[in-house]
Formats: structure tokens, sequence, C-alpha cells
């Protein structure tokens, strides 16, 4: 089993984006749904299983809540899960752009 994480960083304004709703979709289909924190942070502290999962950013809503527009209404990222391991999905966001990679 593994554990999942994130932090999103509002790189249009050079800060952490808190208060962001993401859901992430198990390989079984199974969601756990999630927002986050002030600094930007969420975390999975579950033990998830091994596979392809999918975690969606409700970026629309969030960048409208704030009167900016956006190009994405959410970012969906897929990646693979290996067992026993920690998994950190970053994201980098900006109203027309996004970056993504695996932290620690």
């Amino acid at each position: 089993m593994s554990s999942f994480s994130t932090h999103v960083l509002d790189a249009g304004l050079g800060r952490p984006a808190a208060g962001i709703d993401l859901l992430l979709t198990l390989a079984d289909g199974s969601t756990q749904p999630g927002r986050t924190d002030d600094d930007g942070r969420a975390r999975m502290d579950a033990d998830l299983p091994a596979g392809v999962h999918t975690v969606r950013f409700e970026t629309g809503a969030w960048f409208a809540g704030q009167g900016r527009a956006t190009f994405y209404p959410s970012v969906t990222v897929t990646f693979a899960m290996v067992d026993g391991e920690h998994h950190h999905v970053a994201l980098l966001l900006s109203p027309f752009s996004y970056t993504t990679y695996r932290g620690s």
C-alpha cells in the first residue's frame, strides 16, 4: 500500500493555492475527495493500492471564486502508483498554463 499528497502553487501570484477542491480516483473507481490547505497542500494518509490513478483539481471554480478567468476548468493528472511508496503530485498553476511533476 502507498500514500498520496499534493502541493499546488499559484505561479501567477507566487503563493500557495489554498482551497482548491480535488478528487483522487483510484484504479478500482473509488474516490477520495480533498481540498488544499492554507499552504496549498493536501494529503491522503489512507493506504492506497498500487495501480493507475487520477487526481482532478477543480481549478475553474477556484479561479472564479477569485474573480479570475482561466483557460482550464479543471486539471486532471494520471499517474502510476507503485506499492509501498509515497507519491507526491505537485501542480504549478496559472490561469493559462500548468506544470506537474512527481515531488517527494
